[in-house]
């Protein structure tokens, strides 16, 4: 698992529903009301490709 500080994803809305994320060589992602559920890993080049598609970049 990713070692690094999680916060609170810049796209996350004012509302309370927010996803957490720890970046860093392998970049995760977890559900703030959910964190014992776990989390996704992706390698930092995957993240940035996720993030630019969805995006629309």
């Amino acid at each position: 698992m990713n070692e690094n500080t999680w916060h609170k994803s810049s796209y996350s809305g004012a509302q309370g529903d927010c996803v957490e994320v720890s970046e860093g060589s392998i970049t995760a992602v977890r559900d703030t009301r959910h964190r014992e559920l776990g989390h996704l890993e992706f390698a930092a080049a995957e993240w940035v490709a996720a993030v630019g598609a969805l995006a629309g970049k």
